[in-house]
């Protein structure tokens, strides 16, 4: 299966990468066109450039360069002209952003706006594209201008009590969104665009704001993720916002992540270094070509100023502090971009993935009576078995049965999925008859709706009969699941017990009681119910989990690394898709990468909070060697540390 890799390219046709921060100037954050302080603008752009950093993303305070109808502040656009002249003096590009009436916990409106619907009044509309057209025909022509982006987080301007969900109607945002795409080029742009909308659509978060990212992928040149994401167990913190770019590949588009980061008030400077480092490596490994992390300052002087007033955490987001001075976030983007430039990645590719982790579409399809919570229970628990494959090292592509799922992977996983569609299941059968191993955990569901998993031909599928009692939750009593296994399996010796968590509520902690009927008992649980079986079927397989052991999971805190991956590793073992590098080691996640000359990367990187040592497993011989041209057997690794590897013949 192919991996999302795409990348802007220069006007001659170059990979790039983007290595860039959202910036507003301490002389104002929001306000700083007010109180343009050129002398301070150089002093900022020239620490991030001396950092490795080489982009902006600035904004247009639409308030301020649009204070009447049908008018642009001259004042303002001759700062801004100052602004990208700067930038192009210090070899530096910028993405200008045009709609800015959202930004750090407060929206603005424009005082002649006077209520107007953002995507359906018509007038309002008209006032957006002549303001949007105007713009880039001033700025087309400049070499600073590296790309543009409609908004900033529009859904939360347009209704930010409920961020768009169930408000905002998506044919009438897809029409604005065309307009307003079309008046760039309309101006005669030719650099990228995208709607800087956070990429929040229902496909990466199953609750439709009306940015639907499969409608907005034909007129963007890029997927632009926002990725804030609070967590309770630290390996799902570092890997969410990676997971939200796998998802992302949608329509063959790069990915940038457009924003990120943390405020200083929530997180110690050695932990937000730590936090920035997984960050960017691992959304590197998942697909992201460009970083714009959020943002370039912070804002002590502006206390007094909305939104800091009312939300002083937004202050400290910089990755330099209040006088300019680089925090240890900034010097991490440093050591980022030094790694980017030592393995020539805008020239790297993700390798074909021979696993692949299915995304049922009720992630992301509307069906008729079906509930919130259905979809909610998809990305939940999609995204832990994201996290244990990880750990598995196994690489995996996310196929969306939206999609159609493909073809050509030897093993297809399917976690804790209450609903797949009728022609789904199809399709996983004859990709088992066909010689791959397909896997499924039960999963009841999280309320009472039609609880239970909606599996046609259960039975007949996986070799067993079911011993459910209609309308009653056959409840997991334990306070864990141990599994113990009956007879030798990908690497799990017979008489080997994994111990997993037991969490969730109601009938969604519940186990699925069958007996074998052609399949072969793999484990047992406790009591001595089957827990695992395999069902042969044509050339390969199906094998079921009794147990929703992702879901468990993923509403335990604290658990990973839990032993799913083990799970994971023996299945890619018996279906013949282990990883060609791994680590016995769950706290330690490898990922190669691939030169477009045939150079071999590989990427250790730690989820340990103390120093550890790796002892890579080559399957397909070789040797391993750091950047240097050391030959390494162990690789060292400081707390939270990432390494990378050439892998030699």
């Amino acid at each position: 299966m192919q991996r999302n890799s795409a990348k802007l390219t220069t006007p001659e046709g170059d990979p790039l990468m983007w290595v860039g921060v959202n910036y507003w100037s301490r002389t104002g954050g929001p306000l700083m066109w007010r109180n343009y302080d050129p002398a301070v603008v150089e002093e900022e752009l020239r620490t991030l450039r001396d950092h490795g950093i080489t982009l902006t993303r600035s904004f247009l305070y639409w308030p301020d360069f649009m204070p009447e109808e049908n008018t642009l502040d001259p004042v303002m656009l001759e700062r801004y002209d100052d602004f990208l002249d700067r930038h192009a003096a210090l070899g530096m590009h910028t993405v200008p952003t045009f709609l800015v009436g959202h930004m750090s916990g407060q929206n603005w409106d424009p005082s002649w706006r006077r209520g107007r619907d953002l995507f359906t009044d018509a007038s309002l509309v008209d006032q957006q594209e002549w303001y949007v057209h105007g713009t880039t025909a001033r700025w087309k022509d400049h070499p600073a201008v590296a790309g543009w982006l409609l908004t900033n987080e529009m859904p939360i301007y347009a209704d930010w009590r409920s961020r768009g969900i169930g408000t905002l109607d998506a044919a009438a945002v897809t029409a604005w969104a065309e307009r307003l795409t079309a008046a760039v080029r309309a101006a005669g742009a030719r650099q990228p665009v995208s709607v800087g909308d956070g990429a929040w659509g229902v496909e990466t978060s199953g609750a439709d704001n009306g940015f639907r990212v499969r409608d907005l992928a034909r007129l963007v040149d890029f997927h632009g993720p926002h990725v804030y994401r609070m967590e309770t167990d630290a390996v799902r913190q570092h890997l969410g916002a990676a997971f939200v770019c796998e998802l992302l590949d949608i329509g063959g588009l790069p990915v940038i992540m457009e924003e990120f980061g943390l405020t200083s008030d929530w997180a110690s400077e050695e932990n937000a270094a730590h936090y920035y480092r997984q960050i960017l490596h691992t959304t590197l490994l998942a697909g992201a070509t460009g970083w714009i992390p959020w943002n370039n300052t912070d804002y002590d002087a502006l206390e007094a100023q909305e939104p800091y007033s009312h939300h002083p955490f937004e202050m400290h987001f910089g990755i330099t502090d209040g006088a300019g001075r680089p925090k240890e976030q900034l010097r991490e983007v440093r050591r980022f971009t030094e790694v980017l430039r030592r393995t020539d990645a805008p020239r790297l590719r993700r390798p074909d993935a021979s696993a692949a982790l299915v995304v049922s579409s009720f992630l992301e399809a509307r069906y008729p009576f079906t509930r919130p919570e259905d979809s909610a229970a998809v990305l939940t628990c999609t995204r832990q078995a994201y996290v244990a494959a990880c750990e598995a090292d196994l690489g995996v592509g996310v196929a969306r049965e939206a999609d159609g799922l493909p073809a050509d992977c030897a093993l297809y996983l399917l976690p804790s999925a209450k609903q797949l569609t009728a022609p789904g299941w199809s399709r996983l059968r004859r990709l088992a008859e066909d010689g791959a191993t397909v896997y499924a955990s039960y999963f009841a569901g999280e309320h009472d709706h039609a609880r239970g998993a909606w599996w046609p031909r259960l039975d007949e599928t996986f070799g067993v009969r079911k011993k459910l009692r209609y309308g009653l939750a056959d409840t997991v009593e334990d306070d864990e699941l141990r599994m113990v296994f009956r007879r030798d399996f990908g690497g799990i010796a017979a008489g080997e017990e994994l111990v997993f968590a037991v969490g969730g509520t109601g009938g969604a902690r519940a186990y699925l009681p069958v007996e074998p009927d052609g399949a072969e008992v793999l484990a047992t649980d406790a009591h001595g119910r089957p827990a695992l079986l395999r069902h042969r079927s044509g050339a390969g397989a199906l094998v079921l989990c009794t147990y929703p052991v992702e879901y468990m999971a993923a509403v335990t805190p604290h658990v990973n690394p839990e032993p799913t991956w083990r799970l994971y590793a023996a299945l890619a073992a018996e279906a013949g898709a282990a990883p060609e590098v791994s680590v016995p080691d769950p706290r330690v996640l490898t990922a190669r990468m691939t030169h477009e000359d045939g150079r071999r990367f590989v990427w250790f990187v730690s989820q340990h909070d103390g120093p550890l040592t790796a002892e890579p497993l080559l399957t397909g011989g070789g040797a391993l060697r750091d950047l240097d041209g050391a030959e390494l057997r162990g690789v060292e690794l400081p707390p939270f540390g990432v390494a990378v590897a050439e892998m030699t013949r």
